[in-house]
C-alpha cells in the first residue's frame, strides 16, 4: 500500500494530471472515477489506484481482477486525495495508455460523419463534443494542433467515457485535412455566421464533415474558404451565435436525423 506523498508513482500521477508535456512524453493520461475505470478498455490500463476505503468494494475489485496484479495499487486515503485533480475524488484513479488512431480508423465505413475542430480551447466544449458525437453516431473527431489537449483531465471528465470509443486525430490544419477529405468523397460544411443556407436545408446522408471554430473567433478565413458549403444556425433575439459544443450538437443530430430517415 502507498502511504507516502514522496512515492515516485504519486509524484508521477500528479505530473500527468498537471502537465501536457508529461502526458505526451509518457504516452499516458489519467481518468478519475468509478465510471471511467469501469468503462476503460483493459488493454489501455497501465495502472489503477484505489483508496484504502474502497479496497473491499466488490464491483471495483471485480474489474481489478481482470488486470494483472502489478497494475493495481491500494493508496492511503489522504495520499490519494493529493493525486487527484478533482475536489471530491471517488476513490478510483486510472492511468491509461493514450490511444493511437489513424485517418483510416475515422473514415472507414460507407458514409463517415466527422467533426473537425479548429483551435477549440475550452476543455468542457471538447469533451461535450466527444460525448454528443458518440450519441449522434459520429465516426470520429479531427482536431488541429492548436486545440486543447484531449488528455487534459477536464476534457477526459467531460467525455464521460466517450473518449474510449470515439476515434480522434490531431492534424496540422483544416485546409490540408480538407484535401484528404475531398479525396475520400466527403463533403465539408462550415458553421459560419455568413452561411448562405440554414443548417437544416442541406443534405448530410453522404460522407459529411462539420467544421467548428474557436469559441471566441470562430473559424479562420482559410478554413471557412476551404469548406464546400457555409451553413448557419438561425438565431432569434440579439443572440449572434451559440456555444461551440451546442452548435456542434445541433449539426450532429440533424445529420443523425436525416440518416435515420434515409
Amino acid at each position: 500500500m502507498i502511504t507516502s506523498a514522496n512515492n515516485t508513482q504519486v509524484k508521477n500521477v500528479i505530473q500527468l494530471n498537471q502537465k501536457a508535456k508529461a502526458r505526451k512524453e509518457q504516452g499516458l493520461f489519467v481518468a478519475e472515477g468509478r465510471k471511467m475505470f469501469g468503462e476503460a478498455p483493459v488493454d489501455w490500463v497501465e495502472k489503477v489506484y484505489i483508496t484504502e476505503s474502497l479496497a473491499n468494494d466488490e464491483k471495483i475489485m471485480e474489474k481489478v481482477k481482470s488486470l494483472s496484479e502489478e497494475k493495481a495499487e491500494i493508496v492511503a486515503d489522504n495520499i490519494f486525495r493529493q493525486m487527484c485533480d478533482t475536489k471530491t475524488p471517488q476513490g478510483v484513479l486510472t492511468v491509461l495508455k493514450k490511444p493511437t488512431w489513424t485517418i483510416k480508423d475515422i473514415l472507414k465505413g460507407p458514409a463517415p460523419l466527422v467533426m473537425v475542430l479548429e483551435d477549440l480551447q475550452d476543455p468542457g466544449n471538447a469533451g461535450t463534443i466527444f460525448r454528443t458525437g458518440e450519441g449522434a453516431g459520429v465516426s470520429g473527431v479531427f482536431l488541429t494542433k492548436t486545440c486543447v489537449d484531449i488528455t487534459n483531465p477536464k476534457v477526459i471528465r467531460s467525455t464521460m467515457g466517450s473518449v474510449y470509443r470515439m476515434p480522434f486525430l490531431y492534424v496540422e490544419d483544416v485546409v490540408s485535412l480538407k484535401a484528404e477529405l475531398e479525396q475520400q468523397g466527403i463533403r465539408t460544411f462550415a458553421a459560419h455566421l455568413k452561411g448562405k443556407n440554414s443548417y437544416d436545408q442541406e443534405k448530410y446522408q453522404g460522407g459529411t464533415a462539420f467544421f467548428i471554430g474557436n469559441e471566441g473567433k470562430g473559424l479562420t478565413e482559410e478554413a471557412a474558404q476551404a469548406a464546400d458549403c457555409l451553413i448557419r444556425i438561425p438565431m432569434c433575439g440579439k443572440v449572434e451565435s451559440l456555444n461551440a459544443a451546442m452548435a456542434a450538437g445541433i449539426l450532429m443530430y440533424e445529420a443523425a436525423r436525416q440518416r435515420r430517415q434515409g
